[in-house]
């Protein structure tokens, strides 16, 4: 199951934190389309029928089936800087 790093714990929170309108929702990580290829990223309100749960100390990342399996293995890091946040995934460490 995809972990995320305390960096990216604290980048989920502030981003949920700074949406007022999706309060207590989380981040979902979907496939991207055919125009744009890889994972698309979106602020919501509640995770999708058959979406998977990540929580890390409150911060909640909602996975598409198909993007859940992609992403088993993987963790989420973050790098926040003035403002902007950059996610990146890496390999799991055993």
């Amino acid at each position: 199951m995809l972990t995320l790093t305390e960096s990216a714990t604290t980048a989920v929170k502030a981003i949920i934190d700074g949406t007022p309108d999706v309060a207590g929702g989380g981040l979902r990580i979907g496939q991207g389309s055919d125009d744009n290829p890889g994972f698309a990223v979106s602020v919501v309100a509640r995770p999708e029928p058959g979406d998977s749960t990540v929580e890390s100390d409150g911060a909640k990342v909602f996975l598409e089936p198909a993007a859940s399996a992609v992403l088993d293995d993987k963790t989420l890091d973050a790098q926040m800087t003035d403002g902007s946040v950059t996610f990146a995934l890496v390999p799991q460490v055993a």
